[in-house]
């Protein structure tokens, strides 16, 4: 199912020009800011989860998810440039299932490692916090990457409305609005996050984690399948 060429030219896609300066520029961001936090002062574990939780799970997280989610295959549908892949004998599915993986390992390189990262210099990973994080940033990056590969696949303007999702509904009612915050992939990822670091972290999500890991395969799994569904209807001449 994974096809070489289909992976060399997606990776070629994400770490273009454009999308490579937004995929660099994010975590440095974080980056930046954790250095900057720690530096002006003593830094203690709530800081370190406010950081990590309300800024890097909320927001980096989910904007690294939109440009390699949507840029795995949206640019080929908008330029009309998926013909010549379709035209190919290669499995729709294939295609869907290797622009996935090429996505997530985007992903999580670029979200996973730099909170891990983010959160050691903070606090030097005390209470597992760090860790925690960085497994919850790698859990929500599965999800995300497959919806948002899914959003390229049904919408010509899948970036906007992936920021508007990102900024709106992960940022700010998936982390002040209770009853939202149960339908946030943020929050299902935290249940890893709350687990790993357990009652000493002081982590805390707005799901069990037997139904935040659920959520998550549930995602993943049912943006791949649905995004293969609509490649499938998808003409020779780039229209369904």
């Amino acid at each position: 199912m994974y096809n070489q060429t289909v992976a060399r030219l997606t990776y070629k896609a994400l770490l273009g020009r454009r999308r490579a300066l937004l995929l660099f520029a994010l975590p440095l961001l974080l980056l930046v800011v954790a250095v900057a936090v720690r530096l002006l002062g003593d830094v203690d574990d709530d800081v370190t989860k406010q950081l990590l939780g309300g800024f890097a799970m909320a927001t980096i997280v989910p904007l690294i998810g939109v440009v390699a989610g949507t840029g795995a295959i949206g640019p080929e549908i908008d330029d009309g440039s998926v013909v010549y892949l379709l035209a190919k004998p290669t499995r729709r599915a294939g295609i869907i299932i290797t622009k996935l993986i090429v996505a997530i390992g985007v992903t999580v390189a670029f979200s996973a490692i730099p909170v891990f990262l983010a959160g050691y210099i903070l606090n030097g990973n005390s209470q597992q916090i760090a860790v925690a994080y960085a497994a919850a940033a790698a859990a929500a990056s599965v999800a995300y990457s497959a919806l948002f590969l899914l959003l390229g696949t049904v919408s010509r303007h899948a970036v906007v409305i992936g920021l508007v999702y990102a900024l709106i509904w992960e940022a700010l009612f998936g982390s002040m609005v209770p009853g939202a915050r149960e339908l946030s992939v943020q929050q299902w990822a935290l249940t890893l996050a709350q687990k790993i670091g357990g009652s000493g972290a002081g982590i805390t999500s707005e799901v069990g984690l037997t139904m935040g890991v659920t959520l998550l395969a549930a995602a993943t799994v049912g943006g791949a399948w649905y995004a293969s569904r609509r490649l499938r209807v998808f003409t020779l001449a780039g229209e369904e």
